[in-house]
Formats: C-alpha cells, sequence, structure tokens
C-alpha cells in the first residue's frame, strides 16, 4: 500500500515492538518540513518502540541537537526552510565534540553526486524517499548498535587512559621512608608497599622469603629449635 500524500511504501503487516516496554525509550530527532512526513515518521517511530521529537525546520533540528539532553540519532531531511539538513549534519560534526550522534539523511535527492555530497557533510546514512519503513527501521536499529559500540569503545579507552596514567605514576619517583619502607602518595598518606601497588597497578602480593634472608633471619631460628 502507498500513502499518495508522501510517496512511501507501506508494509502489509503491523509493526511490532521489538524491545521491552521496561526498558527507557530511546530516543529519535526527526526533521522534515512535510507535515504528512513528520506524521507519518512519528508513528513508525512510535511503533517501533522508540520516542520521538519532532522539528518542522532545520533551526529547530540544530537547537534540539545541540541542546542539553539531546537525542543521540536524528532522521533529518535535506530540504527545510531556515536551515537545511545537510547544514545540520555539518553543524553537528564541527561542533559536537562531547558525546557521539548517528545522522540519517533522508531525502528525495537521489542522485549519486547528493548522496556523495550526503556522506561528505557528515552523515551515517543516507536514504532516499519514497523509503520502505521496515528499510529504515533496520537502519535505525543499526544506528543505535553503532552508537552503543561507540559508547564502549569511549568508556574502554578512559579506562586505559587511567590505566596509562597510574603506569607513569609507577614509573616516576617514588617518595618511599628510609626506615619502614612505607611509600607517601600524592594526598601526603603513607602506604605499606604491597597495599600502594595493589591500589595504583592492582597487583596483589603473595608473601615468601628471599635465599638470603632465609640464611639470616629463618635458619639461626630453625637451628635453635633444633637444640
Amino acid at each position: 500500500m502507498r500513502n499518495a500524500e508522501c510517496g512511501v511504501l507501506l508494509p502489509y503487516y503491523p509493526l511490532r515492538t521489538p524491545r521491552s516496554k521496561l526498558r527507557t525509550r530511546m530516543r529519535i530527532l526527526l526533521a522534515d518540513d512535510d507535515a504528512a512526513m513528520r506524521l507519518l515518521l512519528e508513528t513508525l517511530v512510535r511503533q517501533w518502540g522508540y520516542e520521538p521529537l519532532s522539528c518542522a525546520d532545520g533551526a529547530a533540528a540544530w537547537a534540539t541537537l545541540s541542546g542539553p539532553d539531546a537525542p543521540s540519532l536524528a532522521i533529518l531531511d535535506w530540504q527545510m526552510p531556515d536551515l537545511d539538513g545537510i547544514e545540520v549534519v555539518r553543524r553537528a560534526r564541527e561542533l559536537i565534540h562531547d558525546r557521539d550522534v548517528y545522522l540519517i539523511l533522508l531525502t528525495s535527492k537521489a542522485e549519486t553526486e547528493d548522496v556523495v555530497e550526503g556522506f561528505g557533510a557528515g552523515a551515517d546514512d543516507y536514504l532516499t524517499k519514497p523509503f520502505h519503513p521496515p528499510e529504515l527501521r533496520a537502519r535505525v536499529r543499526a544506528g543505535f548498535r553503532v552508537l552503543e559500540l561507540e559508547q564502549r569503545l569511549r568508556a574502554r579507552v578512559q579506562e586505559l587512559e587511567a590505566a596509562l596514567a597510574n603506569v607513569k605514576q609507577l614509573q616516576g619517583l617514588l617518595p618511599i621512608c628510609s626506615y619502614c619502607k612505607k611509600i607517601r602518595d600524592d594526598q601526603a598518606y603513607w602506604h605499606n608497599v604491597d597495599s600502594y601497588f595493589a591500589k595504583h597497578a592492582g597487583a596483589q602480593f603473595s608473601h615468601g622469603v628471599c635465599p638470603d634472608c632465609y640464611q639470616k633471619y629463618v635458619q639461626p631460628q630453625v637451628d635453635a629449635l633444633k637444640k
């Protein structure tokens, strides 16, 4: 079945929500100056289990995307008043650096040079109208998977940077007491050697006796017990 006003191929079967209702609904920014297209996208997005945030022009889309608590995925029309979709994409890539955002251009511009320009501006995906809803759904789900992987990678990089900082700290000069051999940390607290390395390097100590100390301390005690 075809929606005549939007030129979109609609499936014959109902779309089911793929995720549990108990989880927090992920939000998607929808930007299109065509009211019928916005309504269609809002309906589809809700059926898929996401929360839509709709804008009628590019300026409003950029204000939402660059504002606090912005959605991490956006579906943008190319040709919109005030600010077109591709300029929103360019601004996002130039100015948003503190978080990951996945941008899908949904447009009637289907020429090869248009697709190249869209990806060149920084779009993550490109889909032409009229579109097939299951295809858009698959691309949205792929986008959220990419965002999840990027978040995991960012967290892993932060963990590695913290570990590297600890390694550099251990490689530097360590203030150690000449008598009890405790080590002073950056807050001027003194720690036993084993507790200090366990905290900063994640190492656990297994205590034993070296040959020199065995001859110097243990052997005399053993000989004394034999007498």
